[in-house]
């Protein structure tokens, strides 16, 4: 591979790492009406579920568009009222505007970690749920026959709040809400038809909530939606609501809202990356709906104290969706919600999911099989916590374990390699033997390895069977709140980048962490010994390559960068030892090495 093509790979790498960014900011995706989209798409579900089939003359797409209104469009007269309930763990303000939870305070937890604050001992701002969120959890919305001027009224009981709603045509919207333990909140909601004669209430959505960003500095990566039918759980995010490009065609399908389910909605989420709003009915809900909304924008004034705050803030909001039904004289609809506000803490998760049997813990994201190890990972960090030990050392211990435990696998793998390297020259002779006949030059490469007990993927075969831990670290650190404001050394958050300064005039942060790793990273590469049949160009490449997970790795969190860090370490004190051990057995295998090739018969 000459030095042209090497430049031409490197280009092309960058540019394939940086054209979805360029491409969504050069030319973003056109704008699409509100409803469109979402109507659609429920359109067809409407015809598949047989809980909405009655039309009763209206189509499916005119009801639904009907059934999203905000609550700015009913301009209501009366001044709006707040009321606060709290309890140990947070503090919920309820308002009259649409009769729900307008924000969600948690007690025990920052808005955001700031080292600079700490050091100073400033003010400390909650944790916030809904924050900024045009519309209220536990709102009703749909047709403006189930709304009328948007204004309930809020009567304080013993441990919680009584909103209720009467409307023109007979019908009263009734919420009681209670607060329990471990983050849960209470809440029947009742239709109550108080008249005489029967009536239609039309298709309605239950707002769970809204899923924010957690500060004003927050780009919101890991923010969304997610609903769980019984058996799965489905994530929604922002890649739901975005076009995107597939080769040389670009989509320019833009999506409002996002319907998913079919009366099997066993829960529903809103969250962000360390906290959560969960909606549990009593029986399955038919189905669920997020849309992506813009929240409001920050002022001049803050723009102008702060340029790292994000201009355009989003959010998702999301609702059960519930069919139209008729109700008889004094006759009522009721929904049970279970609903979980707080933390995205994986042992209270899992103790509620063991409780009701429903697997609240998913929202944790930790499916499939690198969610296994993050589980594991997140169980033993919080295990090693609960013995005395800090997060950072936990992180180091746990490091250290897998070293051990993959000891001698990793040995094993240095010898192969080192074995293959004294073995490169009688394989190179065998490669420029049978140069015209690749088929047999396989075969004759493959016995003779097999010869000499190596294999070409025992060098490859620790840094594989790591990659599960490292990606299971990753997910785990996506989530896991037990590291948010956990320090170590100068980093005093473990869940985000250890910046220790930023360049001024520049905006480009200095984390020491990452450049750490890059160092160990090339420190081991100059160890490893390079693969038989490799020529000089590529073992530059492959020499110089960690500065590249360098750079890929930077901005991620100092927990992550921290354990990768370790390893490397560990990687090389353990190279360094194997190598000493090995010592003595040098002369003869560098005899070996000089050894000449057998002559082979010449029918072989």
């Amino acid at each position: 591979m000459d030095r042209k093509s090497i430049v031409i790979l490197i280009i092309s790498f960058i540019l394939l790492m940086l054209w979805f960014p360029l491409v969504n900011h050069w030319y973003p995706p056109p704008p699409v009406r509100p409803g469109m989209t979402g109507a659609a798409g429920m359109t067809n579900r409407l015809g598949t579920n047989s809980a909405f089939a009655a039309t009763n003359g209206a189509t499916a797409e005119a009801r639904f568009q009907a059934a999203a209104p905000t609550l700015s469009t009913l301009n209501p007269h009366a001044p709006e009222e707040l009321v606060v309930v709290e309890n140990d763990n947070a503090r919920y303000t309820f308002t009259s505007y649409g009769g729900g939870i307008k924000l969600v305070e948690l007690k025990h937890y920052e808005e955001s970690v700031d080292c600079n604050r700490r050091r100073e001992g400033g003010v400390k701002n909650f944790a916030t749920l809904n924050t900024k969120a045009p519309i209220p959890a536990l709102a009703l919305l749909g047709d403006e026959a189930l709304l009328g001027d948007g204004v309930f009224q809020l009567t304080k009981t013993a441990n919680g709040i009584h909103m209720e709603k009467a409307l023109t045509n007979g019908l009263t919207i009734v919420k009681d809400v209670q607060l329990s333990t471990n983050y849960m909140v209470n809440a029947t909601l009742r239709l109550e038809n108080r008249s005489n004669q029967p009536i239609k209430a039309p298709l309605q959505e239950w707002v769970i909530g809204t899923a924010t960003p957690i500060g004003p500095k927050d780009l919101a990566l890991t923010m969304g939606a997610q609903w769980y039918d019984g058996s799965q759980s489905q994530q929604i995010g922002k890649g739901q609501f975005t076009g995107r490009s597939v080769g040389c065609s670009a989509s320019t399908l833009v999506r409002t809202e996002f319907v998913a389910g079919a009366s099997n909605v066993v829960w529903a989420a809103v969250n962000n990356q360390f906290f959560t709003m969960i909606a549990v009915p009593k029986q399955s809900a038919p189905m669920m709906i997020t849309r992506h909304i813009d929240l409001p924008p920050p002022t001049p004034a803050e723009l102008a104290a702060d340029s790292k705050i994000v201009a355009r803030p989003f959010g998702f909001q999301a609702a059960l969706l519930y069919p139209e039904q008729a109700l008889a004289p004094h006759d009522k609809i009721e929904r049970n919600l279970e609903i979980y506000v707080g933390p995205k803490e994986y042992n209270t998760l899992a103790r509620l999911g063991a409780k009701y049997g429903n697997n609240l813990d998913l929202v944790m994201n930790f499916g499939g099989f690198f969610g296994f190890f993050a589980k594991a990972l997140l169980l033993s960090m919080n295990g090693l916590h609960l013995l005395g030990l800090a997060y950072g050392a936990a992180i180091i211990l746990i490091t250290v374990i897998i070293k051990l435990v993959f000891w001698p696998l990793t040995r094993a793998s240095t010898r192969s390699m080192k074995r293959m390297s004294a073995l490169q020259p009688q394989m190179k002779a065998l490669q420029e033997k049978y140069k015209d006949d690749p088929r047999k030059m396989n075969q004759k490469l493959m016995e003779f390895m097999k010869e000499h007990k190596v294999s070409p993927l025992g060098g490859c075969l620790p840094m594989m069977l790591q990659i599960p831990v490292f990606f299971g670290f990753y997910r785990m650190l996506q989530s896991a709140i037990e590291l948010r404001g956990a320090s170590f050394l100068w980093a005093c958050d473990l869940s985000q980048p250890d910046t220790i300064f930023t360049l001024p005039g520049l905006n480009f942060p200095v984390n020491p962490l990452p450049m750490i790793m890059g160092v160990t990273m090339l420190w081991q590469a100059r160890l490893t010994p390079p693969s038989p049949g490799m020529d000089p160009v590529q073992q530059k490449i492959m020499r110089y390559m960690p500065m590249m997970f360098m750079v890929f790795l930077y901005r991620f969190s100092a927990g992550l960068t921290l354990y990768w860090t370790v390893q490397n370490m560990l990687t090389i004190a353990q190279m360094k030892l194997t190598k000493a051990i090995d010592e003595p057995a040098a002369p003869g295998a560098a005899k070996s090495a000089k050894a000449p090739v057998k002559k082979l018969p010449p029918g072989r």
